[in-house]
């Protein structure tokens, strides 16, 4: 048994300014990544054997938008906003259905 159930990857990368592409750091990945994880623990889902949120490295996918991964399931998402991360952790988290509108 996986010591969490599930893991939240979000790309935090930033590349140099003036970059030939783009990095989901620049667009408020870190903030969003803390809007998250504050959810998930008020929702009571963080901890051993539930939901874990975490800070990637590159996941090489920026040019899709600011990117996260969910495992086990191995689900790739892109979002802009809270209302986003909402729809992803309602519906995937909680409810185990993608959420099919933000799957890249």
């Amino acid at each position: 048994m996986s010591y969490f159930e599930r893991h939240l990857f979000f790309c935090t990368n930033v590349r140099a300014e003036g970059a030939d592409r783009p990095s989901c750091g620049r667009c408020g990945s870190d903030a969003l990544r803390d809007y998250a994880k504050k959810r998930i623990k008020a929702l009571g889902l963080a901890g051993e054997g539930k939901v874990r949120v975490n800070s990637a490295g590159c996941l090489d996918r920026c040019e899709e938008g600011p990117t996260l991964v969910v495992y086990p399931e191995g689900v790739w998402y892109t979002f802009v906003d809270e209302e986003d991360l909402d729809d992803i952790i309602d519906e995937h988290v909680v409810g185990g259905r993608p959420v099919e509108r933000l799957r890249i």
